[in-house]
């Protein structure tokens, strides 16, 4: 017998403004850790999307405090070339899978100086995963920080923390270009799957990935328990995303925005098309993601100041949601009438 229960996505809640003491936004501290090797002053990370992270995405993210996870759609050597162009210093990620030849794949990284791991599938909890994570611990120990995903639901995040993963990737078939929900009929709103998965006793890490199209979005999922974030479309467009360029008939410039699961990323990638749950589209060009960053970090710094939180911690024990009806919806939006 089928139970319905309900699921919250972003645009469904609200935070209440509560007291705050904060008289500089310059007060509040932005910082999360993975452990004690990786940490990183602004949770953001950038996803393992061939139109989103390559080494100039990962130098740039690196510079404003957040990472890059290098994406796995190419051969050994060029994801390990992304990886050995950057500085010794940089905290940088590099996506695997979870089948063929991702322990030549992850051997080569570490030998390339790699250390963050993220195991990157569709379907996180399943056993292929549960092997990789043994087969990865066995052979690189604590010596790696090893994010895995994505999950929907807590038993999947607990199951991720338990076979050996530091942190979980939380969120299916919520990206803007992920068809999963239309094409399967499975997925959790992300939102939801946050707020599940922080009740979790495990000591694993959450990250957020899915559907989140603004500041206030990011803000609700550090609130709902997020320690980091995830973004693909947000910093897709940018100077330093990869990505075939196309200008319009009225001169302006867009580039090429796809879902790794999308038919034409598949053929590019492997030559044929498999499941296919995602699309290609564009998006306008949007300059240095420096930018987008800072615009990013504002309304975080703001949304924490708004509850009167001076850090993530104190933000999540402060943090009340309200549901908002669609007519509050409709109201937290602009909604001017131009002309």
């Amino acid at each position: 017998m089928l139970f319905i229960k309900e699921g919250l996505a972003f645009e469904d809640v609200l935070l209440k403004p509560r007291y705050s003491s904060i008289k500089s936004r310059t007060e509040i501290n932005l910082s999360s850790v993975f452990n004690d090797r990786h940490s990183l002053s602004l949770p953001i990370i950038a996803a393992p999307m061939d139109t989103v992270s390559e080494s100039p995405m990962a130098a740039a993210m690196d510079q404003s405090g957040a990472m890059a996870v290098i994406h796995r759609y190419n051969s050994i050597d060029e994801q390990c070339r992304h990886i050995q162009s950057l500085p010794a210093s940089a905290t940088v990620g590099a996506a695997i899978g979870v089948s063929g030849d991702y322990m030549e794949r992850a051997t080569e990284l570490y030998r390339s100086g790699c250390r963050f791991y993220c195991v990157d599938i569709a379907h996180g909890h399943h056993i292929l995963m549960r092997e990789a994570l043994g087969n990865l611990r066995e052979a690189f120990g604590s010596e790696v920080t090893i994010m895995a995903g994505n999950v929907a639901t807590l038993q999947g995040f607990n199951d991720l923390a338990d076979w050996g993963a530091d942190a979980v990737r939380v969120g299916i078939g919520g990206g803007s270009i992920c068809s999963t929900r239309i094409q399967t009929g499975h997925g959790v709103p992300t939102l939801q799957s946050v707020i599940n998965c922080s009740s979790s006793d495990r000591n694993a890490k959450l990250v957020a990935d899915g559907g989140i199209r603004t500041s206030g979005d990011i803000v609700k999922a550090l609130a709902a328990g997020a320690d980091f974030v995830m973004l693909g479309s947000l910093l897709a467009g940018t100077s330093e995303a990869p990505g075939r360029l196309i200008k319009q008939g009225d001169g302006s410039m867009r580039k090429v925005y796809r879902g790794m699961a999308s038919k034409e990323a598949q053929i590019d990638w492997r030559g044929h098309t498999a499941s296919v749950e995602g699309v290609t589209s564009s998006v306008p060009l949007k300059g240095p993601v420096a930018g987008i960053l800072r615009d990013l970090e504002r309304g975080i710094r703001s949304g924490l100041s708004y509850s009167g939180a001076r850090n993530l911690t104190e933000f999540r024990s402060f943090a009340t949601f309200i549901k908002q009806t669609p007519a509050g919806a409709t109201e937290s939006s602009t909604h001017i009438k131009l002309g």
